[in-house]
């Protein structure tokens, strides 16, 4: 799992679609409901980690795309 498309698939397979209108907060809410999937043990631990770490890198590049833009 390398890009923020593959955690749309990944959530996809449970049918979660996140769509809220901004970038940054779609990336919010997919950490989100990744945490109910790892709590609820659907996913596994491996990918939970790596789909974390995308969104986390995701996160951190559309804050810095606001910070330019301020």
């Amino acid at each position: 799992m390398k890009t923020l498309y593959d955690v749309q698939q990944l959530l996809k397979k449970f049918d979660i679609y996140v769509y809220v209108g901004k970038r940054i907060w779609d990336i919010e809410v997919m950490a989100l409901e990744l945490d109910h999937l790892h709590e609820a043990k659907l996913i596994s631990q491996n990918d939970f980690l790596h789909a974390k770490m995308v969104l986390t890198r995701e996160h951190r590049v559309e804050e810095q795309k606001q910070d330019k833009d301020i």
